[in-house]
């Protein structure tokens, strides 16, 4: 096991003992689950549904975000394994600094410093490992804004260690009526590397209304649309892709319809 590979887990134990030990340190949760239901997908089957669990938490001593994706290919078609489904999911627990040592670390649109954790895991060989600095911007308008870098560490026999990545996550709130109109996602940037996992762009933002609101049903249930683009799919080149004149290279831009209720 790699030292970055023990990062994630000591990151975790780290959350999960200073958790126990503080007062109060679960300041807030949030969890959902989205249902998409989209077209134009590559690499994959371009038809797909995927139900997806979210969890979002703040604690005394960071934030932990998860979230797990089950993936069902529409009609007959399978992936390169030959399944007609498959999962994915990402575990983030992020450390603040500044909660920790008790020490203002604020300084220009920066509201804090925390140690950036994420697991990756699903079917197949995709467990990654990613660990780095990232940071709470205070951005008018906003919701809440994050920049993560991380360096990425990968199980098994993919290439790809020691590349950066970079993650903006985003909320931006707009008033509509009598609800909300929610903007917001996330982009993963892969920078190059000279391995064959290839460098990488996937941007996925969501669009999305809070019917529940506009209809005083109380929990917010969200009805909306996500689109997805992801240049060099997965850090496949289309040069390296067997198949792409048939299924049109790994340059994908996808769109879905969601419905999202949160519990």
């Amino acid at each position: 096991m790699t030292r970055t590979t023990k990062s994630l887990p000591l990151a975790a134990g780290l959350f999960a003992a200073s958790s126990a030990l503080a007062g109060d340190a679960l300041l807030w949760q949030d969890n959902s689950l989205t249902y998409l239901n989209g077209i134009d997908f590559k690499v994959d089957p371009p038809k797909q549904q995927t139900v997806t669990f979210e969890h979002a938490s703040g604690w005394s001593v960071g934030d932990l975000f998860i979230f797990v994706d089950g993936i069902k290919y529409n009609t007959e078609a399978t992936n390169g394994a030959g399944d007609g489904h498959t999962f994915y999911g990402e575990i983030s627990p992020r450390l603040s600094l500044g909660k920790i040592s008790g020490t203002e670390l604020s300084f220009g649109p920066v509201e804090d410093v925390l140690l950036a954790t994420t697991y990756e895991f699903g079917e197949d060989d995709v467990e990654s490992y990613l660990v780095g600095p990232g940071f709470d911007l205070a951005i008018p308008g906003f919701d809440y804004f994050q920049i993560n870098t991380y360096v990425r560490t990968t199980d098994g026999s993919r290439d790809g260690d020691g590349v950066w990545q970079i993650t903006p996550v985003w909320s931006y709130t707009l008033p509509v009526g009598n609800s909300d109109l929610v903007i917001d996602g996330f982009m993963d940037w892969v920078t190059d590397n000279d391995d064959s996992y290839h460098a990488n762009l996937h941007f996925n933002p969501q669009i999305k209304y809070d019917l529940a609101k506009a209809m005083g049903w109380g929990k917010k249930f969200y009805v909306g649309v996500e689109y997805d683009y992801w240049k060099d799919k997965y850090g496949i080149d289309d040069d390296g892709f067997v198949g792409q004149e048939i299924l049109g290279g790994t340059d994908q831009s996808a769109i879905s319809l969601l419905a999202k209720a949160h519990f």
